[in-house]
């Protein structure tokens, strides 16, 4: 059983890695992927064991829903502060010329948006900032880059900041408070390392593209907008308090933040009932416009990997990964640099089935770094690479021969300021 099992899992995800060669969508690949592990670890089972199974698979399901539904309530959010423009509350403050005071700027706005946001959401809003700011193409790589790496490190500091921080806040391996305070330090240095080197390099006036005078699609009071955007940053922010206050799960939080936007947006535009302006800005259309396929993926991994571990093959590995070394620095840092070409997802996902530690360890709180911040050593490492990747047109051998260096150096600063600053500090706490 455990043979088929491992050979359905490198199937699906040779066919998850290769996406782009194989022009295959990888969330209908996760799902069959998911689906298949399943059918095949009952039917192997046995009949004795069929419920046992099914008893499985309930709990497993019920722990992804909690993770996809808090999901779904923030990309709505982020979609409906995005329809009413809100976001031009920070493009709007940005009034920088210099190549390298932009730059620094820049960097700095995403490390700590993706902090609020997902580094994916930041990265697409960051990527429409620097289109209307930085004409020269080669310019635009250099700031698209640190884009990407910026987004990646913001995410790994904050509970809500990328989705493999968010499970395992969720799964209880990490709590909000302990997770900022010990990890904002080295998800800064990594990215502060390949912004000297890069702002180094820059000199000179930005040359702004020919056609920045571009108009927004939705033109609201700016009073408006403003609200919108500190109505979703402050619901997004207030979700970790609510669950340190009631105790609910992160999602009962977020469903509450949606249903305040929703019922305050209602209210906004009660007035215009079947026309256009509240179609487009309503949440009914933010739902819609939200990337299900994301979701649809993150549910096929996350099911798939339950089963692996329901199957023990993720205990296997465990103490195959023991046996290679004693040193969890060690096996942290391997699965922070293997995210740079798998996805994070599940990565994170198979080591909260391998690995037992207690919250707030050393493991989970390096490992939220790492599986955060490894992918930037790659374009193709995280969902914010890709995203850049598709719409710059970055060439995986340009950000390869220029980006990768800085990035891995940058990741490995910030991972052994981590290790120092927990053995001098936390450990004792």
């Amino acid at each position: 059983m455990e043979a088929v099992l491992i050979l359905l899992f490198l199937i699906g995800y040779g066919t998850i890695a290769f996406e782009h060669v194989l022009k295959v969508n990888k969330a209908g690949t996760a799902l069959c992927m998911g689906a298949l592990c399943w059918t095949a670890y009952i039917l192997f089972a046995g009949s004795g064991s069929m419920e046992t199974v099914l008893e499985q698979m309930n709990e497993e399901l019920s722990s992804i829903a909690g993770i996809l539904l808090f999901l779904i309530g923030a990309m709505t959010i982020v979609e409906v502060v995005d329809a009413h423009d809100g976001f031009r509350l920070i493009t709007d403050a940005i009034h920088a010329t210099g190549k390298r005071s932009l730059l620094w700027i820049i960097s700095l706005i995403t490390f700590f948006l993706s902090a609020t946001l997902d580094n994916l959401t930041t990265t697409i809003v960051m990527m429409s900032l620097i289109a209307k700011l930085v004409g020269s193409r080669e310019d635009r790589l250099i700031f698209v880059s640190m884009v990407v790496i910026a987004a990646n490190a913001g995410g790994a500091w904050s509970p809500i900041g990328d989705v493999t921080t968010t499970m395992l806040w969720m799964g209880k391996q990490i709590s909000a408070g302990p997770i900022v305070a010990r990890l904002f330090i080295p998800s800064l240095l990594s990215v502060l390392v390949p912004l000297t080197a890069f702002s180094l390099s820059m000199k000179g006036a930005v040359s702004p593209p020919a056609d920045s005078e571009g108009q927004h699609a939705v033109m609201l009071p700016k009073h408006v907008r403003n609200i919108v955007f500190l109505m979703g940053i402050g619901i997004l922010l207030c979700v970790p308090v609510f669950k340190a206050v009631t105790h609910l799960p992160p999602y009962v939080g977020m469903m509450l933040g949606v249903g305040i936007l929703w019922l305050y947006t209602g209210i906004l535009y009660r007035k215009h009932r079947g026309g256009r302006l509240k179609e487009r800005l309503s949440v009914t259309r933010a739902l819609h416009e939200i990337q299900l396929s994301t979701i649809l993926f993150f549910l096929g991994i996350l099911f798939c990997i339950g089963c692996l571990q329901h199957a023990g093959i993720l205990a296997h590995m465990a103490r195959w990964l023991d046996r290679l070394t004693d040193s969890q620095s060690v096996i942290v840092m391997i699965i922070g640099c293997v995210s740079s070409v798998i996805d994070n997802v599940p990565l994170v996902a198979a080591a909260q089935g391998m690995y037992t530690f207690p919250t707030n360890h050393f493991f989970w709180e390096f490992l939220a770094y790492a599986a955060g911040t490894g992918g930037s050593m790659l374009i193709i490492g995280s969902a914010a690479g890709v995203a850049a990747m598709g719409q710059e047109k970055i060439n995986f051998i340009w950000y390869l021969k220029h980006v990768s260096g800085w990035a891995l150096l940058g990741y490995l600063t910030g991972s052994f300021a981590y290790i120092f600053l927990y053995h001098l500090i936390y450990a004792s706490m």
